[in-house]
């Protein structure tokens, strides 16, 4: 390879990248789904399209692909709070185990049925395709703004972190019974399933907790922790592959285990790193595959990758959703969402190269009718998710503190950092002396700048708008703080009033007292109970911030939850139109 085409691949990596990146500025007007855009600049780019870049290398995309995936389920790791594990571990674990079963299986019947293909290479497709793509789940949502209720939210994230091992390993199963004359695979294939679980739980576990805590005790540069933990955890990733675990598995684990850790050094840095990183790895990833597929090869799989997919997402999907969750008593509302949020993406892909790589015959059938399948679920589902979040009422209103603030550490002492916020246009503090800068528990007051310079506290001396005020905190952030100095908090209140009502009522409130004071009528076997009570019976003690329940014209919602108990409920009067 000449130095001068070396460097038109150099240019050409960068400019397809700089163009997905403008690109999300056109995604968010449209709302398209980011990753269809960086699909269709990959194909625009392709052979057959305007770009005529030739890329046929499956091995290369393969391993790239895989990077990818890594790097993206440690950024999904690491934004898992262990809170919802507690929440959902239980669900989405059944979504990834017996909901892919189900999912496989019912879409290789419609591809048996519709293809006429043998049923070993059915059940192979209905394999490939039979998970949900991280990528594109935490994509997703992430970019839609969606808060969601966080029973649906956890499930899903843990549900798509989760389940490529059990994908993966009915995919390599499927193409083993094709290519061996062995009739009774059975103790083989579940010593393998055991096999690729347990070794990606336990080598995560053992990574992240000896990771958590040799981190803290390490005197590197700030830059270089961010880069520790990638490359720690594409090391573990390796090696449990290699060992025959699933990496995926386990990368995932070991990015939950440091997301949760309270001593990890420069967090906030790492999470930047890494949220940087995932979008790099979404924007090569999908780029890539974009490339490596031709469009004049798909006319003839359309109409049949189009019916599969319909019964992927109509029939497959809610009824896998149905079976899973059944044990669970999840509201209906929630299992119609997190039914149309089985989004498909690049692990379908990159799983339709593998038994390319593995010999099988007709590897090119089965890529064609993946990719159609996946560009079909982006575009159906993907597009959709904001609006049907907010028809089925599973979007709660947007609290999140999102000031503009930035933190410095200092390297001798991780739990001692400064905080400066920016003084909001709509802040109750403009116009105020600087001496009425709050403190909380754990900040305390240092300073103000102005255009550069610090300001003394002299008299008449006020704040301004877009004034920068210093703290000197015990924590790397500080939710009061974040609260005050967030801009519009008067907006965010009347969507919470518009959502929850404008009353509050506490949990140990008495229901019979609800219903004389709102004059509505209940069961008579509950009137002596608290709300509380009555939700946790109701929603078999899986309760959530968000959930409610309707009484006549009044509506109770839960509004907070402490520690694990609910503290306050909204009431809403429902007026008749």
């Amino acid at each position: 390879m000449t130095i001068e085409l070396t460097s038109q691949y150099i240019f050409l990596a960068g400019a397809l990248a700089l163009i997905s990146i403008l690109a999300s500025v056109l995604s968010r007007r449209l709302g398209a789904p980011l990753l269809l855009i960086f699909l269709v600049i990959g194909m625009l780019a392709g052979e057959d399209g305007i770009g005529r870049i030739q890329f046929d290398n499956s091995g290369l995309a393969f391993l790239f692909g895989n990077l990818a995936l890594a790097a993206i389920l440690l950024d999904g790791g690491l934004g898992t709070r262990k809170e919802t594990f507690a929440i959902s571990l239980k669900p989405a674990f059944m979504l990834a185990t017996l909901g892919v079963l189900v999912t496989a299986g019912i879409t290789a019947l419609a591809v048996y049925y519709l293809l006429g293909f043998p049923w070993q290479e059915s059940l192979l497709i209905g394999a490939i395709i039979g998970s949900t793509d991280a990528a594109a789940v935490f994509g997703l949502i992430r970019n839609a703004g969606l808060r969601l209720k966080e029973r649906t939210g956890a499930t899903l994230e843990i549900e798509s972190g989760a389940n490529d091992p059990m994908a993966i390993f009915l995919t390599i199963t499927m193409v083993q019974l094709i290519g061996t004359t062995q009739t009774n695979l059975g103790l083989s294939l579940l010593i393998e399933l055991i096999q690729q679980m347990g070794l990606g739980l336990f080598a995560g576990l053992a990574g992240g907790f000896l990771l958590r805590k040799v981190l803290p005790k390490l005197n590197l540069s700030s830059s270089l922790y961010p880069l520790l933990v990638t490359t720690a955890g594409l090391s573990i990733f390796g090696i449990t592959n290699v060992w025959g675990g699933s990496g995926f598995l386990a990368i995932y684990i070991v990015g939950v285990i440091l997301g949760n850790s309270t001593n990890m050094p420069y967090k906030k840095d790492i999470h930047r790193f890494h949220d940087g990183i995932a979008w790099l790895s979404q924007i090569g990833m999908f780029l890539m595959l974009g490339l490596l597929v031709s469009p004049n090869q798909i006319g003839p799989v359309i109409l049949p990758a189009l019916a599969i997919g319909a019964v992927l997402i109509f029939i497959a999907r809610p009824v896998a959703v149905l079976l899973s969750l059944l044990p669970f008593h999840f509201p209906w509302r929630e299992q119609l969402f997190i039914s149309w949020c089985g989004l498909r993406g690049a692990v379908p892909i990159i799983l339709a190269m593998y038994p390319s790589l593995s010999g099988v015959e007709q590897t090119p059938i089965y890529f064609n009718l993946i990719f159609v399948i996946v560009i079909m679920s982006l575009i159906l589902q993907g597009w959709t998710i904001p609006q049907v979040a907010r028809w089925l009422k599973v979007e709660l209103p947007d609290k999140a503190a999102t000031p503009s603030a930035f933190s410095l550490a200092f390297d001798d002492f991780h739990s001692r950092h400064i905080l400066i916020y920016r003084i909001p246009e709509d802040s109750d503090l403009v116009g105020c002396n600087i001496d009425s800068l709050p403190s909380t528990i754990y900040s305390r007051p240092m300073g103000v700048m102005r255009q550069g310079n610090l300001l003394l506290d002299e008299p008449g001396q006020a704040l301004q708008a877009l004034d920068k005020a210093a703290f000197f905190s015990q924590v790397e952030e500080d939710s009061e703080l974040n609260r005050i100095f967030t801009p519009g908090l008067a907006t965010q209140q009347t969507n919470m009033s518009q959502f929850y009502g404008e009353f509050v009522v506490n949990s140990d409130a008495k229901l019979r007292d609800l219903a004389y004071n709102y004059f509505f009528k209940m069961e008579e076997s509950y009137l002596d109970c608290t709300v509380k009570t009555f939700f946790l019976d109701k929603f078999h003690g899986r309760v959530v911030v968000g959930d409610r329940y309707r009484f006549g014209e009044i509506e109770l919602t839960v509004r907070e939850i402490e520690n694990g108990e609910i503290t306050t409920f909204g009431l809403k009067i429902i007026r008749p139109k």
